[in-house]
């Protein structure tokens, strides 16, 4: 293997290993939500190129309202959904979309942009948990 072979295959793992770590890994800090009035957790996840917070930890059994503001113009963040919970919202740009539900299992649930590509988490807890 020649030089430039080795650098490119060097550069092309580096590479790699950055693009994991910037989707899988950065950023991750899970946000606690605390009950409002009537016992909802309410979080605004605002929507640039990703989600923030990308990890959001509510109890299982009380009322979630998420609500996405998007300021993202790409295509794929045009769409969140929540597959566990039957969840698919369209999210117009400069405009703030809310979802409603109830997780009643506690669990790691996944929220993506309709292709995939953008992902955040819902950690349910129970209640003494919290």
């Amino acid at each position: 293997m020649t030089l430039i072979e080795s650098s490119t295959l060097a550069a092309a793992v580096a590479a790699i290993g950055w693009i994991n770590w910037y989707f899988f890994v950065a950023g991750r800090q899970t946000t606690r939500v605390a009950a409002g009035a009537g016992g909802r957790q309410d979080v605004v996840v605002r929507v640039d190129g990703g989600y923030e917070p990308s990890a959001i930890q509510v109890v299982a059994g009380r009322p979630v309202r998420l609500s996405f503001d998007r300021v993202d113009t790409s295509g794929c963040s045009e769409e969140v959904t929540l597959p566990d919970f039957g969840i698919r919202r369209f999210l117009p740009t400069g405009a703030r979309t809310t979802v409603d539900f109830t997780p009643d299992t506690p669990g790691t649930y996944v929220f993506t942009c309709g292709m995939g590509m953008l992902r955040g988490r819902l950690v349910v807890t129970r209640a003494t948990e919290a």
